[in-house]
This record gives C-alpha cells, structure tokens and sequence, in this order.
C-alpha cells in the first residue's frame, strides 16, 4: 500500500515528512544549522508517525493516549501550514533584477536565514513539548485493556421469535427457492447486504424452516478475526455433539468435519464472514458427497460473497431495505404494540423518522424502542436530532455497535476516505469523479507501483461499495458504479466519528453537528435555503485553517480570503445574480474547484489564477456567464476543466500538457488555434466538444477541418478513452465518415449531437469501445458491408443507441452470425418505422432493448410494422423498455394506438412479456391533454415490459 500524504490516523505527518526533506535539499543545506535540525525533527516526526499508525491499530484507547494522539495529529497540520508559509514567502521575494540584483540576493540569503531559525524554532518547541507527554505518559509502552466484552447483537436476531418479524416472508421464500433448486451437488449460496438489513435473522429464517430436511445441521458465527480450529471444533460440536479429539489442530478438526459428514445431506449456515480467506478455510471442512447438501454464507462485503458462491452471481441474494409499508408496520408495532394505529398528532413525526431510517430495521428497531411510551417532544428532538443521537443513547448502542464493526474493519486508508463523505448532506448523489478528484486533493491518495493515483482513488470508491459501506446510484452499461450515496444511519456515524477525530465540522440547519471548540480542518455547510435562517457566526480564525470547504444550498458565503490552506473548494449557489470569487486568486495550495450556480447567475472569478501552481481540477457548472482568466493555460497541474457551453477559453490551451478532462469545449466559439492545439494534450483520457452557433459554410468548414485534424493526432495517444460530440449537423459533418486516423482506444462515443449520413465506416476500427451513441440519416444494407454490419464486429459493444433518420426501405436486421453483437446487452433503437429483424442467434447476450418509433397508419397494416424475429431473442431477456425522441411526435386517431397496443402486447408475449405498457412520458401525457377533446394521441409509442399494466390513452 502506497503511503498517503494525509489521513485521519495520522494527520498530515506523512506530507510533513517530504517537505521537511524538501527542506534539506540542495536549496537550502548551505544555510548553516539548518541541515542537522531538520534531519533532527525529521527522525522524530518519523517516530511519532510511526508510533500513531500502532495506536491507529488498537480499537480503544485510554484518555491520556486518546490525547496525546490528538495532539500530534493537530500538531502535524500547524507545522505543515508554517513550513507552507514559509516556502511561499521565499518564492514571492526573489523576483528582484538589474544592477541590484546582487544585493538582493545577498539580502535574500540573510532573510531566507532569519525565517528559517525562527520557524524551525518554533517547531521545536511544539516538538518538544509533545515529546515531554509521550515520556511522561509512557504512550510507547501503551497497551488496550481488555474490558468488559458486549454482548454479540447477532444473538438477538438469531433467537427472535418469527412471529414477530416484518416484512421477511418475500425475502425468505426467494432464498428458500434459490437454495433447493434440484441438484445433488453442493450448493453454496450467499447474503450481502448493508450492516442492520437483518442478514442473520433471514438467515435463520431459511434454517428454521430448512433444517428438518437434512441429516443434519449447524448455524455458527464468524468474527472480524476468527480463531479458525475453535470456530470449526465449535461447528463440530453442533453437528456431531463432540470436540475434535485434537484440539486445536486445524487440519485435525477439518478431518473430523468432512468424515462426519461425508455420507450425510448437511445444512449449514455461516454468519458473518468478513474476508474471502477466512471462508476459504472453512469450506475445506465441507465435502462434495452428492447428497444435496446446502451452505448460506453472510457478509457485508460483495467479494466475499461472491468467492463463497465459486462467482456464480446468481445464488448471490442482494438483501433490500424495508418498503414503506412494512417499515411503518414495524415500526407502529413496536411504539404503539401489535396491530394499533399511529395516533394523527405522530404521523409527520412518524414520516420524517422513517425516511432517515431509510428502510433498515436496526435502525427502525432501535428508534422505535427509542420512542416507546414517550410523549411529543421527545419525538420532536428525535426528529431534529438523529443526525447526533449516537451519542450518549444506550438505546441505539446496538446499532452503532454493528455499524462500527464495518467501520473498524475497513483499512487505514479506507476510514480515511469514508469520513471525508460526512462532507454531503443527506440523500445527495455524490459523483464517484468528483469524489476520487478530492481524495486526491487531500491527499489521501497516492499512486501505487505505477497505478494512477485517479485509478486508485476509482478502488477505494469501488472498495466501499463492494463492503456496503455506500450504496449504488447510477450505473453505466459495464456495471461500474458512476455515483453513490450514504445511508442516512451511516452517514450519522461517520458524522459521529468525526467528532471524535476532528476531522469534519458540519453547520446543518442551524444546528452545530461536530463540535466547533476545536480548530476546524474541513468545514461543510448545509443550510439549504433562505427559509432556514443564516448560519451561526463563524469566526474567521476558525475557518482560518479549514483544508476542504464545502457550501451546498445554502445563502451563507463565506469569505473566500481567509481560507488560506484550502485544498478543496465545493461551492453550490442556489440563488442568480451576481457572484463574487476574485478572492480565489490568493488561494495558493488549492487543488480543487467545483462551482455549481444558477443559469442566470454571473460568475465573477479572479482576472488571474496564475499563482495556483497546484490547481488540478477547476469545474464550473451551469453560469454560461463567465469570463475564464487568461493565464489559466499557464497551470501546469491542471487535470481536469470543465466549463459551460458558450465559454470562450484563452488562446495557448496546448500547452495544458497535464489535461485529462476537458468538457463544454466549444468548437464554434474558441479560436482555430485552440482548436488545433486540442490535438496536442497527449494525456487527454475525456473529451466533451460543442458547437453552439450557425457561422458562414466557409468559416464552420475550417474549424471542422481543424478539429478533425486534431482528432486524427490523438489517435496516436492510448489515452483518450471518453469522445462526446454536440450539435453538429451532416452539413458540418461532410467527410467524417471517412475519418482516416480515429482514436483508436476510445472506450465511449457519444455522437447523438451530429447527424451522419451513414454509419462512418472508421468506427469498425474501434476495436475497445463498450458504448455508442449514433444518429444517421439512413442505414444501407449489404452482404458483409452494411451500416448494421459495422457496428455488430464490435468486439467489445456492450451499449449501443441507433437512431435513424429517414425510413429504410427495408428491415433493419440484427444479424445472427457467430461474430456479431457477441457482448451487446443494450440496444436502444429509434426509427420512424420499426422495420427490425432479429436472426436466430442475435445479441445472445441483450438484456434490455428500447425501441422508439411512429405509430401512424397501426390500424390498417399494424403487422407489417411488428419487429421481427422476437422469438429468437435470447431466454434471459425480459425488458422492453421506453425510449423518447421529439423527432417523430405527431398527432393521430385512438385506434392506431390501441391496435399497436394489442399488436405490440401479443408479439413480446413470445418471451414471456404478458404485460405492456404503451407510455410516451410526461412529455406525451401533456401533448394528450392538449388534444384530448379532438380524438387525437401523439403519434409516439414505446413498450416497458414485465411488470406494469396497459395505460389507455383514452383515461
């Protein structure tokens, strides 16, 4: 594991430690003292660190080792903000020339000298004082008591009485079908889910009702650090009523195990794995005997899971929350008893509790019993409060118990990157970009044996996911989770952890969540509008040394000039008008930038930024009016730029060598120059490009000359993987389709914003690309060398968008062949007639299809107009979904729709779709009301399969 430069176990002391070696490099071991004090401080920083790392390790700590930890871990961040001081200071005072140069730098020299001594001086003291404690406290010598062990929360559930569940008969059942499919092979099945989803009590569930079916049976529990020959003599003595006759040996008790059962049909659960080797071991207890025999693993962690299933995804069982209904049936059973309504004077009380609940039946348990027997304002300050109840509440100590064992089993890096979520309000979306470019910012990530650190950073997101420690949003066609968000009971622990380390202060509604009596690292405000009143008084000392701002929705703007050791700046203005950040410019360490305002708002930025030598990412989302400083291009860490649509950007963009992302790039606005220069950001990975304005023919084909010329340069780069083009017309486009040199390594192209003729036949090159988005006027089809044949020998097409133009003059067929749609598992297809053939064979993989088309003329010859070939679309596929597109949206009479509604209905029922909806949307709903009293519907159609009944356009 690579060492970070910041975390919350150890502070800043690893950045500390590389600029106190900075400090004794050649610019500054001439000065006399320097060198052997530096190297001085830099042994005991070493020491201290090393020393915080071991405490890190140890789940309690007494206070005076509680202390003497925090202690250094604030030290680290004050010395770094004074060494930063300092080599600010001394880049800012060398830039004196001609004939007195020689005596300034004389004077520099002695200045240089001075600032040193007393910095150096100062940390000294601080050093020392820290150093004194740790001899006095003896912290080296420190060791956890063992104290009182809690009772394990998963007896609770292991032992609760059936009758008394919610909501568990559905989930049960499911997991009771997936475990006793026939098969005389072993079967292994597996739970994961997020802490207090009630794994174990569906577990028990499944054996309560299972056990009488087999030979024998035994439900045993993993700790985070199993003793492996205790837990499986344990499992031993539940199956066979003895110990292992050897004690202690391992293979001995595997031995015993797997003869016992070697003749019998078994059932066996294990609850509560936490890491794939722990479950590696344990099934070598469990032979293959061909009896039908069955074990359900638990676990937090998807990995885990899927290893116990041997990968097989579908015997892994996704637990899912609570719905509403049972989530109030819990939780009134358990405040007002069994069957008895919530009174009216509870019931907004009773919503807003269930909804930061959000379906997990720890937390409704725990609150519940919370609330049982108490009057209104106590369920007022509940409601009010959850966001801290963790504290100081016996009742809840269970839940925080079992949300803590997650917490405490992620790795130091990890709990470091978790905490630093507490900075979003509840139920935001949070941007896996945004969120892996921060970690960075912070420093709490760093690249490993040559992984890019954006490439780690994307692990560690993907890593929390994987333990259910965040819970999925949006998803792209490879299942690689774009955006997630933090269940509101988590999101109260990672707040409540960052009291007790300092490491977020969040103002939320006017309440103060972490405590303000520290100094304040990373500030997050979450005000959420005018109607909430202003934020408490901050004082500018406190923000002072704040290292990551956040504001989201919220009329109180802090000052940007004393915010002088940013990192991270995420700023969300809710109101227009006029919006000042000039004092961004003096913000010399900051990495990060992300401003989110209103379309009407005038965003005002500093007339230079040239001074932010460490700026990565500068984002600027939605105020089409700004003006970009011109000396941006002269940044040279700069990542990642984005701004809106329309923007101008300063002429030299090329020599932004270290760009990776640039959006909102508009090819009608900006100069050909820049236009050209794209072609040069060798290390460009995501490339969103616009044309926002009509020009002359002449003037448009120049810079469309120009941008392909760039583009046929960047092919020569393996970096570019993401290539989006907007609103540019088969006018602009003439020529494109036999671009000679493309991108080769594009993973996602996104060309809905132009139209083609044809499909371009240089995309076939495209041998790595999972994603694209086309729009033709037409497709021409011919033996081998058809438009669809271009796209179907894409080797790695997973998602693909196809609208067509113009009316083919015959079926659009998605052919059979061994070679074609091999990995296509979604297909969205827009044409004003949906003249589409499937091939027995075809898209063997597809999973989900769109289609989009007219309906006109359905009632006098609806069948031509079928798609064909349903019946060779693959078992596994089960949703037909619906797809808009303005283009083909007319008037027309009730009967075509009703005819394509049966015809539609009747033609998917061969794949096992018996219920279809015809729907166009919002959009169609609006335009049916319009017309609604001339005996019209729009002329769109589309079908969503499976699950929901017809709509009649008639209601």
């Amino acid at each position: 594991m690579a060492v970070t430069m910041a975390s919350v176990s150890t502070g800043v002391m690893n950045s500390l430690l590389g600029k106190l070696a900075t400090l004794m490099g050649d610019e500054y071991r001439k000065i006399k003292g320097v060198r052997n004090k530096v190297a001085s401080l830099l042994d005991e920083f070493s020491s201290m660190s090393a020393l915080l790392v071991k405490l890190a390790g140890m789940d309690e700590l007494d206070v005076q080792a509680r202390e003497w930890r925090d202690q250094v871990r604030e030290m680290s961040y004050d010395i770094e903000d004074c060494v930063d001081d300092f080599m600010r200071d001394l880049g800012q005072k060398g830039a004196t020339t001609g004939f007195l140069k020689k005596t300034a730098e004389r004077l520099k020299k002695l200045r240089v000298r001075h600032q040193m001594a007393n910095m150096i001086r100062r940390i000294e003291t601080r050093v020392s004082e820290v150093h004194d404690r740790r001899t006095r406290y003896k912290i080296d010598e420190y060791a956890p008591s063992s104290g009182i062990v809690a009772v394990d929360p998963r007896v609770i559930a292991i032992y609760a009485e059936a009758a008394g569940l919610v909501g568990i008969d559905a989930p049960r059942d499911e997991l009771m079908k997936m475990l006793m499919v026939e098969g005389k092979e072993l079967r292994v099945a597996s739970i994961v889910g997020f802490p207090g989803l009630g794994k174990t009590t569906l577990a028990n569930e499944v054996y309560r009702k299972l056990q009488g079916q087999f030979d024998c049976h035994a439900f045993v529990s993993v700790s985070q650090k199993p003793d492996m020959p205790n837990l499986l003599s344990n499992l031993l003595l539940k199956l066979a009523g003895q110990h292992s006759s050897q004690m202690g040996k391992l293979d001995d008790t595997i031995t015993g195990i797997r003869e016992y059962l070697s003749n019998k049909r078994y059932l066996i659960i294990i609850d509560d794995l936490w890491d794939s080797l722990a479950w590696k071991v344990i099934r070598c207890a469990f032979p293959e005997n061909s009896r039908s025999s069955r074990v359900l693993t638990t676990t937090r962690i998807y990995s885990v899971a899927a290893t116990c299933c041997s990968n097989s995804k579908e015997y892994v069982y996704k637990m899912k929350s609570l719905d509403d209904q049972d989530s109030r049936r819990l939780f009134f059973s358990r405040v007002f008893g069994f069957g008895e309504p919530c009174p009216v004077i509870y019931a907004e009380l009773s919503t807003d509790i269930l909804k930061r609940c959000g379906g997990l039946p720890l937390a409704i348990i725990s609150i519940s019993s919370l609330l049982a027997g108490q009057l209104k304002p106590m369920w007022e300050y509940v409601r009010n409060s959850l966001g801290s109840m963790f504290e100081g509440n016996p009742t809840l100590e269970e839940m925080k118990q079992i949300l803590d064992l997650s917490y405490r089993n992620l790795p130091h890096h990890l709990k470091t990157c978790l905490l630093y979520l507490g900075m979003y309000p509840e139920d935001y979306e949070i941007m896996k970009n945004d969120l892996s470019r921060q970690w960075i910012a912070e420093g709490f990530v760093s690249s490993i044996n040559g992984l890019d650190a954006e490439d780690v950073a994307g692990s560690y997101f993907n890593e929390l996911i994987n333990r259910s420690m965040i819970q999925p949003v949006e998803k792209d066609c490879n299942d690689e989770v774009l955006s997630c968000r933090v269940h509101d009971v988590m999101l109260d622990l990672i707040r409540s952890k960052s009291i007790e380390e300092n490491f977020i202060s969040v103002m939320d509604h006017q309440q103060i969540v972490t405590g303000m009596n520290k100094q304040i690292r990373r500030i997050s405000l979450c005000n959420g509008g005018e109607e909430r009143g202003v934020m408490p008084a901050i004082t500018s000392e406190s923000l002072s040394r704040a290292r990551s701002v956040a504001v989201f929705r919220t009329v109180f703007w802090p000052s940007l000039l004393g915010f002088k050791y940013v990192r991270v700046l995420h700023l969300e203005y809710p109101k227009s008008g006029r919006l000042d950040l000039t004092g961004m410019c003096g913000l010399f360490l900051l990495r990060y930038v992300k401003i989110a305002c209103d379309y009407n708002t005038s965003l005002q930025l500093p007339s230079q930024i040239g001074e932010l030598r460490q700026l990565e990412t500068f984002d600027l989302q939605w105020s089409p009016l700004v003006s970009i400083p011109p000396d941006i291009i002269g940044l040279p860490r700069l990542s990642h730029l984005v701004v809106p649509k329309c923007t101008l950007l300063p002429d030299g963009i090329g020599s932004l060598k270290s760009l990776r992302t640039l959006h909102g790039f508009d090819v009608s606005e900006n100069s050909i120059n820049n236009i050209e220069c794209l072609g040069e950001l060798n290390n460009m990975r995501d490339l969103d490009l616009y044309w926002s304005r009509t020009e002359t023919l002449g003037e448009a084909e120049n810079r469309m000359d120009a941008l392909r010329s760039s583009l046929e340069r960047l092919s020569h780069s393996s970096n570019l993987k993401n290539l989006v083009l907007q609103n540019l017309s088969s006018t602009l486009l003439v020529g494109w389709s036999t671009l000679s040199s493309p991108p080769r390594h594009l993973q996602k192209l996104d060309l809905f914003g132009c139209v083609f003729s044809r499909v371009p036949k240089w995309i076939c090159q495209l041998s790595d690309l999972h994603w694209l988005v086309l729009r033709v006027e037409k497709v021409v089809s011919s033996k081998d060398d058809g438009d669809v044949d271009i796209l179907a020998r894409l080797p790695s097409l997973i998602h693909l968008e196809l609208q067509i133009e113009k009316c083919p003059e015959e079926r659009v067929i998605i052919t059979g062949s061994g070679t074609a749609f091999q990995t296509l598992k979604h297909l969205k297809f827009s044409c004003p007639k949906l003249l589409l053939a499937f091939e027995a064979g075809a898209v063997p993989r597809l999973q989900r299809l769109e289609l989009r088309f007219s309906i006109k003329g359905w009632q006098q010859g609806s069948s031509a107009c079928l798609p064909a070939g349903i019946e060779h679309l693959p078992p596994g596929f089960r949703e037909v979904s619906p797809m808009q597109f303005d283009h083909f949206r007319e008037r027309l009479n009730r009967r075509d729709a009703a005819a394509a509604k049966s015809a539609l209905r009747n033609a998917f029922a061969c794949v096992g779709i018996t219920m279809v909806r015809i729907s166009g949307g919002d959009a169609v709903l609006k335009a049916t009301t319009a017309c609604s009293t001339n005996n019209t519907v729009p002329d769109e159609l589309a079908i969503l399969g499976a699950t929901t009944e017809i709509s009649d356009y008639s209601s």
